[in-house]
């Protein structure tokens, strides 16, 4: 598998192409606007997007994916169900922010705990991580030991849980228990910001690393 980082909206979040490099089948994580950047960027790279996957419902991660998901006819699958009510004020969302107003939409597939996604022959087990947001998933490839992880963890950092229905020890307890076992040798891309490592967290985070 390989992959493409390209930030969106004004929020400048991670939005990610991954890619089959045997099919050339390709995913997007959180095409959360700028639809013809990543359609630009799949263009480049001569692969074809097969499925839309979001981490969860905030409009910077979701705001285009009805949008991406109607021009290409492919499914969107995720969040978990508990983020139905974020993604129903998508148009809502975009009137606080000042963004182009994004539709609301039913993904073709809410995601749980242990589910897997795939595009070619690239397999993506999914972990529910509430805290940012209720119904909140990672994205995990464990022969690339990488993790798309949204909002869940950052460098240095963690998501807000001051949003509705977000939960502080909730965020806490999601990565303690569901990222940290899956190794410290595992580089993950955020919602924001560089990459990093579980273990260089674990070492310097001042929120959730050892020490802290």
């Amino acid at each position: 598998m390989k992959f493409r980082v390209i930030p969106v909206t004004p929020f400048q979040q991670n939005c990610s192409l991954l890619w089959c490099e045997e099919t050339l089948q390709a995913a997007v994580v959180d095409p959360g606007g700028d639809i013809d950047r990543i359609l630009a960027g799949a263009a480049q790279l001569g692969v074809s997007i097969v499925v839309i996957l979001l981490t969860h419902g905030h409009i910077d991660h979701a705001g285009g994916a009805a949008e991406l998901a109607a021009r290409l006819g492919v499914p969107i699958e995720g969040p978990q169900q508990e983020d139905r009510f974020i993604i129903d004020q998508l148009p809502q969302q975009g009137r606080m922010f000042g963004l182009r107003e994004a539709a609301p939409f039913t993904p073709d597939r809410w995601l749980n705990e242990g589910d897997a996604v795939s595009f070619g022959k690239v397999t993506l087990s999914v972990l529910h991580c509430p805290g940012h947001t209720p119904g909140h998933v990672v994205f995990f490839n464990a022969p690339e030991k990488l993790a798309i992880v949204g909002d869940v963890l950052f460098q240095g950092s963690i998501g807000r849980t001051d949003f509705p229905r977000g939960d502080h020890a909730a965020l806490i307890n999601s990565i303690r228990t569901k990222l940290w076992p899956l190794g410290d040798d595992v580089s993950f891309i955020s919602g924001h910001g560089p990459m990093s490592s579980f273990g260089k967290e674990r070492l310097h985070n001042p929120f959730v690393g050892d020490g802290a």
